[in-house]
């Protein structure tokens, strides 16, 4: 049977969901999005950015625990809107995460040897496919210790900057944006929330699903919004929002301008791990979205093998992980975070349309429309505010998607 063996508590979905979140925002995003939109406009940014997230995890959680299988929100789109919104849905996960993924593994090269780059990043992509392939068990531990030391280091790094910075809270006030800026920035600040998807989309692997999924999808989310707020405030208290804009190390500036240089190559060590961390998951949600489309021959049927030893994927994996190769190869990492943004965020909008139809089944229907009408709105608003090319790559990409799946519809 090609069925995945169902291993996951609550705790370990929990810690695949911060591993999966820590480090794409934490360590990347706060310099470009405090550019956007200035040193008073990060905090709403952060702030509504959250908030999509927050209703983008009610509707995911609800829908997973109603279908607690493979393949996130390409199951749901099926389900509940019909066979081409879960094709787009997909379409935009994979194409958008893949790019994702090599944005992750460049950053990885960056941080480790700047020299070479794509080097270390098709290393950390080769490796990060060795320990999915032995089975989500292995994931949800190795991720487990990744987790515990980037929180560490970040703990590191609000201490240092509140005890040497010191920090100046009249800085979150400073102008410098517009409402426009607003939105990019929280178009670009929702890239740091994503991951908590990654345990909708493994589903089919955790145990007593309808109680797991609803408890760990908003914990992990609301544990990571915390973390943001404060080394946010920490950040752009201590930096000011011009030095912050031009920084490409951030919280490792903040250690350097609390007194503590010395400490800056743990900060460093530790945006390597979060990276690898983020890579970790993000690698096995594509693959298990792909098993999925697989499955329905939305993509190659060969794809939807699983591993009659370790239980995984392994074919789907092993894929995605040669199509992030070529990427890495070739692409640039803020294109590449550009372009996961804007499909990303269209494939939560068809989530919370999707989680709208089941407001017309439940007791407890104004929530449910409320909070996915808004998700909806929210994620369709941010995504067009994105850089322009980042919009136009990934609408662009979304429409060759459609028209492949009309073409094979009409030859079928």
């Amino acid at each position: 049977m090609n069925q995945l063996a169902r291993r996951l508590g609550v705790p370990d979905a929990v810690v695949i969901g911060l591993g999966s979140m820590l480090g794409a925002g934490v360590f990347v995003v706060f310099g470009p999005a405090v550019a956007a939109a200035g040193g008073a406009g990060l905090l709403p940014a952060l702030v509504l950015a959250g908030f999509v997230a927050f209703c983008n995890a009610t509707s995911s959680a609800r829908l997973a625990a109603r279908y607690p299988e493979s393949g996130g929100t390409y199951v749901y789109g099926r389900e509940r809107l019909g066979p081409f919104a879960g094709f787009l849905a997909g379409w935009g996960f994979v194409v958008g995460k893949t790019a994702s993924c090599a944005a992750m593994a460049l950053t990885v090269g960056a941080y480790l040897w700047p020299g070479q780059a794509r080097l270390v990043a098709v290393g950390a992509v080769l490796a990060v496919t060795a320990v999915n392939l032995r089975g989500i068990g292995k994931t949800a531990v190795v991720t487990r210790v990744l987790v515990g030391l980037v929180l560490a280091v970040l703990v590191l790094v609000a201490v240092a900057g509140v005890l040497g910075g010191p920090v100046h809270l009249d800085r979150l006030g400073e102008p410098g944006g517009s409402a426009r800026g607003v939105l990019t920035a929280a178009g670009l600040l929702f890239f740091a929330f994503a991951g908590y998807a990654r345990i909708a989309t493994l589903g089919e692997e955790v145990r007593d699903p309808q109680r797991t999924i609803p408890r760990a999808v908003p914990l992990a989310l609301g544990v990571v919004l915390v973390i943001y707020l404060v080394l946010a405030v920490v950040t752009l208290g201590v930096l000011g929002a011009d030095r912050l804009a031009d920084s490409a190390a951030p919280l490792a500036d903040v250690v350097t301008a609390a007194g503590l240089p010395g400490l800056a190559w743990v900060v460093r060590a530790g945006a390597t791990i979060a990276v690898v961390g983020v890579l970790l998951s993000l690698v096995a949600g594509v693959g298990r979205t792909t098993l999925a489309m697989a499955r329905r021959r939305d993509l190659p049927g060969a794809l939807a093998a699983v591993h009659q030893v370790h239980q995984v994927p392994h074919r789907a994996e092993l894929a995605v992980a040669a199509v992030v190769i070529v990427v890495v190869l070739l692409g640039d990492v803020r294109d590449a975070i550009g372009f996961s943004s804007c499909t990303v965020l269209v494939y939560y909008a068809i989530t919370n349309a999707a989680a709208l139809t089941l407001g017309r089944e439940s007791g407890r229907r104004l929530p449910v429309q409320v909070l996915a009408g808004l998700g909806l709105a929210g994620c369709l608003l941010l995504a067009v505010n994105l850089p322009v090319a980042s919009v136009l790559a990934g609408f662009g990409v979304l429409a060759a998607g459609a028209a492949w799946y009309a073409l094979r519809l009409a030859r079928r």
